[in-house]
Protein backbone atom coordinates (compact mmCIF):
# COMPACT_ATOMS: atom_id res chain seq x y z
CA UNK A 1 0.00 0.00 0.00
CA UNK A 2 2.82 2.38 0.86
CA UNK A 3 4.45 1.83 -2.53
CA UNK A 4 1.23 2.67 -4.38
CA UNK A 5 0.73 5.81 -2.29
CA UNK A 6 4.29 6.97 -2.92
CA UNK A 7 3.95 6.23 -6.62
CA UNK A 8 1.04 8.70 -6.72
CA UNK A 9 2.99 11.34 -4.71
CA UNK A 10 0.53 11.53 -1.82
CA UNK A 11 1.74 13.38 1.25
CA UNK A 12 3.48 11.54 4.08
CA UNK A 13 0.59 12.30 6.46
CA UNK A 14 -1.89 10.85 3.99
CA UNK A 15 0.25 7.74 3.68
CA UNK A 16 0.39 7.33 7.45
CA UNK A 17 -3.36 7.84 7.82
CA UNK A 18 -4.31 5.45 5.00
CA UNK A 19 -2.01 2.69 6.24
CA UNK A 20 -3.37 3.13 9.76
CA UNK A 21 -6.99 2.91 8.56
CA UNK A 22 -6.19 -0.22 6.56
CA UNK A 23 -4.54 -1.75 9.62
CA UNK A 24 -7.52 -0.91 11.84
CA UNK A 25 -9.89 -2.37 9.25
CA UNK A 26 -7.94 -5.63 9.09
CA UNK A 27 -7.76 -5.93 12.89
CA UNK A 28 -11.47 -5.11 13.20
CA UNK A 29 -12.21 -8.18 11.09
CA UNK A 30 -9.96 -10.53 13.03
CA UNK A 31 -6.87 -10.16 10.84
CA UNK A 32 -8.61 -11.47 7.73
CA UNK A 33 -7.05 -10.56 4.41
CA UNK A 34 -8.94 -7.73 2.65
CA UNK A 35 -9.43 -9.99 -0.38
CA UNK A 36 -11.62 -12.22 1.77
CA UNK A 37 -13.77 -9.26 2.79
CA UNK A 38 -16.28 -7.38 0.68
CA UNK A 39 -18.54 -4.36 0.61
CA UNK A 40 -20.49 -5.56 3.63
CA UNK A 41 -17.30 -5.69 5.70
CA UNK A 42 -16.48 -2.10 4.73
CA UNK A 43 -20.01 -1.02 5.64
CA UNK A 44 -19.75 -2.82 8.99
CA UNK A 45 -16.46 -1.11 9.79
CA UNK A 46 -17.71 2.36 8.87
CA UNK A 47 -20.91 1.79 10.83
CA UNK A 48 -18.84 0.71 13.84
CA UNK A 49 -16.82 3.92 13.62
CA UNK A 50 -19.96 6.04 13.57
CA UNK A 51 -22.10 4.21 16.11
CA UNK A 52 -19.63 2.87 18.66
CA UNK A 53 -16.53 5.02 18.27
CA UNK A 54 -18.55 8.21 17.65
CA UNK A 55 -16.09 9.57 15.09
CA UNK A 56 -16.91 12.69 13.11
CA UNK A 57 -18.15 12.63 9.53
CA UNK A 58 -14.79 13.85 8.24
CA UNK A 59 -12.99 11.02 10.04
CA UNK A 60 -15.44 8.53 8.57
CA UNK A 61 -14.78 9.99 5.11
CA UNK A 62 -11.03 9.63 5.60
CA UNK A 63 -11.45 5.98 6.59
CA UNK A 64 -13.71 5.41 3.59
CA UNK A 65 -11.17 7.02 1.24
CA UNK A 66 -8.39 4.85 2.67
CA UNK A 67 -10.42 1.69 2.15
CA UNK A 68 -11.41 2.73 -1.38
CA UNK A 69 -7.72 3.26 -2.15
CA UNK A 70 -6.90 -0.13 -0.65
CA UNK A 71 -9.44 -1.95 -2.79
CA UNK A 72 -9.05 0.01 -6.03
CA UNK A 73 -5.31 0.60 -6.19
CA UNK A 74 -3.64 -2.09 -4.09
Amino acid sequence: MRAEIRLRHYSLRTEQAYVDWARRYIFFHGKQHPQALGAEAVRDFLSYLASERHVSASTQNQAKSALLFLYREV
